[in-house]
Parts: C-alpha cells; sequence; structure tokens
C-alpha cells in the first residue's frame, strides 16, 4: 500500500503567513511609494492603478483595493482550468489578503523621491509575489498567465512578466505622462528581478538523499514529482553503514515538495542539494508532468 504524503498544519501555518506577509507588503509598497508618486506597479495592481485614476477623472471613486480584486475574476478562471484547484484557492486568497490590506491601509508618502519610490515598492511587491511562486501559488492576475508560458517553456517568470507589462508602461505615458512611464518600467524590472532572485523556477538541482528506505523513498518521490531517480550503493565512510544515494534531478520550483517527501518518508536522512548547469536527455515539462499524471489515473 502506498503510503500518503501528509502536508502538516505547520505547512498550511506557512502558506497563511505568506498570504498575509504578501498582502500587506503589497499594500504598503502601493500606498506608501507607488501611489503617491504617480507610479504603476506590474499586473493587475497596475491596472487596477490606471483605472482608479480614470475613473476618478469622471468622478467615479473606487478604490484600488476593490479593482484588484474585480479584475481577477476572470483570470482565476483561466487558472481553476489550467493549474488546479488548490493552487487557484491559495492564489485567490492571495489576492482577498492584498484588496483588503489596500483598502484598509492609508495612502501615505514617506519620501518625495520618486526613484526610490519607484525601486522600493517594485522590490516589496517582487517579494511577495517570488514567496508566493516558491509555495506553489500566485499574486493572481498575469502572475497567472507568466506561470503558465514559464512552466511550458522553460523560461523565468520575471521575463514573461516583463514582457506582458509593457502594455502598462505604454498605457501610463499615453494617459499621465511619459516621466511616470519610465518610472513605470524601474518598478517592474525591479519587480521582476526580485520575482526571479526569490522563485528561479527555471533553475535546474541535482538533489542526493542519502537514506536507508530507498524504496519507500523512490516510490513516493516518483509518485510525487514523475522525475527520473538513479539510485546508487554507498557505504558510510565513518559508520562503514551500507546505505544507498538517491539521485534527482528536478527543478527549483519543485525543491519544496522534495523537501516535504524526504522529511515525511525519513526524517534522519541526508540530502546534497546542487544547481545544475544545464541537462541533456528527457527533462518533463509541467504540462507533460500533468498529461502522465492524467495516463497513470486513467489506467
Amino acid at each position: 500500500m502506498q503510503k500518503v504524503i501528509n502536508y502538516t498544519s505547520k505547512d498550511l501555518a506557512k502558506k497563511i503567513v505568506v498570504i498575509l506577509f504578501t498582502g500587506l507588503t503589497g499594500a504598503v509598497g502601493l500606498n506608501y511609494f507607488l501611489i503617491p508618486a504617480n507610479v504603476f506597479s506590474a499586473g493587475m495592481t497596475g491596472i487596477a492603478q490606471i483605472l482608479e485614476h480614470l475613473l476618478t477623472s469622471f468622478g467615479l471613486t473606487i478604490d484600488t483595493g476593490i479593482l484588484i480584486f474585480l479584475l481577477n475574476v476572470p483570470v482565476f478562471i483561466l487558472g481553476f482550468i489550467k493549474l488546479g484547484k488548490s493552487a487557484m484557492i491559495l492564489s485567490f486568497a492571495n489576492v482577498i489578503a492584498m484588496s483588503a490590506f489596500t483598502t484598509l491601509i492609508p495612502v501615505g508618502q514617506v519620501t518625495d523621491n520618486v526613484l526610490m519610490n519607484a525601486i522600493t515598492g517594485g522590490v516589496l511587491l517582487g517579494i511577495g509575489a517570488g514567496f508566493s511562486l516558491k509555495l506553489g501559488f500566485t499574486t493572481g492576475g498575469l502572475d497567472i498567465v507568466s506561470l503558465l508560458l514559464s512552466k511550458t517553456t522553460g523560461r523565468t517568470v520575471g521575463n514573461y512578466m516583463m514582457l506582458l507589462n509593457g502594455v502598462i508602461v505604454v498605457v501610463a505615458g499615453f494617459f499621465f505622462t511619459w516621466e511616470s512611464a519610465l518610472y513605470t518600467i524601474i518598478t517592474i524590472f525591479t519587480m521582476s528581478s526580485v520575482v526571479d532572485f526569490v522563485h528561479t523556477s527555471h533553475q535546474k538541482m541535482t538533489a542526493f538523499i542519502s537514506t536507508n528506505k530507498s524504496k519507500e523513498m523512490c516510490e513516493a518521490l516518483s509518485r510525487e514529482l514523475l522525475r527520473g531517480l538513479t539510485v546508487i550503493p554507498a557505504r558510510g565512510g565513518f559508520s562503514s553503514t551500507e546505505r544507498e544515494v538517491i539521485m534527482i534531478v528536478l527543478t527549483r520550483y519543485e525543491l519544496y515538495t522534495l523537501k516535504q517527501v524526504v522529511t515525511d518518508i525519513d526524517p534522519n536522512s541526508f540530502t546534497n542539494i546542487m544547481a545544475t548547469d544545464s541537462v541533456v536527455g528527457s527533462f518533463l515539462t509541467e504540462d507533460e508532468q500533468i498529461q502522465m499524471k492524467k495516463v497513470k489515473v486513467d489506467q
């Protein structure tokens, strides 16, 4: 009988903390740095800022936080179809936290230096987005589209965010000032760089797991990750105890699942994780893994 990997309350608590952290840092980045400086964020948040300005000029006042929520609804429909229910539930909670904090926290100003506002706002928004992606969910909006493209092609999430957010820069320059557009470029670049630094799902990693429970470990890893495994006979240099080392190549995005599996199967194991420059041969993309899982279910 296969052992079921149990994700503990500690794991859930960590995700809730990240959701609250993302909402708080995003709201502070918006209300204390970007909005006072008329600099726009990336994704649906930036679109919400632009809409809020345009609606105000027509005498309609809708809070940016509420617009963030409304704009994300159609995107989440796509997310439910392509990324799965569990990831989207957490992502939706992320958007709710972001909307709530942005609505509740009043707009203030820390500095009147526009460049500092653009950089700091981008860092705060990027940190939250990066940690969210690291734990397997998003901050909604164009993050979902960027993540889908990244998993399919292997390119970085940050690069796709830069590409998709180009329209925000053009709109900011056309409807407001080109100076605002230039500072918006700095914010988006900063945010994208921070996301790639924190998330780095495109990076390949090699893990060497020394364990006395290689059979159970291989079964669990194959079930959860769908990656090729190599079992290497080994002997402890000090204890001379016979062991086995499991070698597996995976993406940085999958490291979180790997650690969960290893800890659950053999808490006394030893794992060495190293960066991998490149791989030659078959290496499944996220979409290919999903297809293989469907085939297994059908069988």
